[in-house]
């Protein structure tokens, strides 16, 4: 009976983890770039002993296929050093709301690109993420320029994560999760380390209690919360999963308030609540239109 809890605790703890991402980059005296790059380099060394187990023990990757978890890399790091970088002008909740919409620019390119038809709810949902999301970037507009612009670069990281979803959903056809995870963790950190020197920035010279930061992203929300989600994908089906971890924009908001003294206004409580609410539907209306994806 135990048993069965167990993957809504692993979801439950992979939320977490993931909640604490923003305060992590935050409390870290370093470019938010900076931070992402640690957090994927770290975590991509501690996992690499298990890599290799699991080449020994699994049919070698086709080499054909190794485009999908370099390009997913390559996305990923773009997707941390736009996101990473939006905290320092913008609130933990906006950045976090507004980096979660990549459920809406994957289904948004299942029509323009891949031309497949969806339905009505569909459509609705967009609309109510998009006024969600509207009325929080409006209000930062309307309160100083540079809490707009972390809006905007919240936003263009859910696009860079929405194209690694689409990649991914056809990697994984060809490559195992975990072999697949650490391609793309290696294919990230590199893309980082380019992207912190066209920036200009240091990798060394930070304080005792920043490394200590990087070591716990890198732990928490890199391992923890991925592996987390991970196992609870291998029991739960991902129409459970999927809309559960909206909640993660929600539980950061609320963590937002003692641990960084961000209190969001009624109209961004209020336009939140109504994209997440849109987010929801457009999530749901997209799955019920796919056939789930295997979770070996």
């Amino acid at each position: 009976m135990q048993n069965k809890f167990f993957p809504y605790i692993a979801l439950a703890i992979g939320i977490s983890a993931l909640s604490l991402s923003a305060m992590f980059v935050r409390w870290a005296d370093a470019p938010g770039a900076m931070t992402g790059f640690y957090r994927l380099l770290i975590s991509t060394l501690l996992l690499t002993p298990f890599f290799f187990k699991q080449q020994i023990k699994l049919a070698p990757i086709d080499g054909k296929y190794l485009y999908f978890p370099l390009l997913g890399g390559l996305f990923t790091a773009f997707d941390f050093a736009f996101w990473n970088s939006s905290l320092k002008f913008t609130t933990a909740a906006n950045a976090t709301l507004l980096g979660n919409t990549a459920p809406l620019w994957v289904a948004l390119a299942t029509v323009l690109i891949f031309r497949e038809k969806l339905k009505s709810a569909f459509w609705a949902g967009l609309f109510l993420a998009l006024a969600g999301a509207a009325l929080v970037m409006g209000s930062d507009f309307l309160i100083h320029p540079t809490l707009g612009l972390g809006d905007l670069m919240a936003s263009t990281a859910a696009i860079f994560y929405a194209a690694y979803q689409l990649v991914t959903q056809r990697g994984r056809r060809h490559i195992d999760p975990f072999r697949y995870t650490w391609l793309v963790g290696v294919s990230a950190t590199l893309g980082m380390f380019v992207i912190n020197i066209v920036l200009g920035n240091s990798f060394a010279g930070y304080s005792t209690q920043t490394w200590l930061i990087f070591f716990a992203t890198a732990f928490v929300s890199q391992m923890i919360g991925y592996l987390a989600i991970t196992y609870a994908l291998g029991h739960l089906p991902a129409s459970v999963v999927s809309p559960t971890l909206i909640g993660q924009p929600i539980l950061t908001a609320v963590l937002a308030i003692p641990l960084l003294g961000e209190i969001p206004s009624s109209i961004q409580w209020t336009g939140g609540a109504i994209a997440l609410a849109g987010i929801y539907i457009v999530n749901q209306s997209h799955r019920q239109s796919q056939p789930e994806t295997p979770n070996a």
